[in-house]
């Protein structure tokens, strides 16, 4: 992706993301969380969710990559683990 990943810009010394920048990435990767969960047709738990497994394209807009721990749930299933995983 064009700006890499999200901790290069949060870890980098000199690279200060605007507060504008920084609210459209939480609400594009809050959307995309909410199409995993909600909108596709299994409830997709992505289990890893990081910085650098957040890529922003040349707009900023964010991308969500590393799907190795991700597991299918049921819908109905979904809200019932409680199970932490990842890094």
């Amino acid at each position: 992706m064009d700006n890499g990943s999200l901790d290069l810009h949060l870890l980098k010394e000199n690279s200060l993301l605007a507060w504008d920048t920084r609210y459209k990435i939480a609400l594009g990767l809050s959307s995309v969380v909410m199409y995993l969960h909600e909108e596709w047709e299994q409830c997709v738990l992505h289990r890893d969710i990081k910085s650098s497994n957040v890529m922003l394209d040349s707009n900023f807009n964010p991308k969500l990559g590393d799907f190795g721990l991700a597991k299918l749930v049921e819908h109905e299933k979904c809200s019932k683990t409680t199970v932490l995983a990842g890094t």
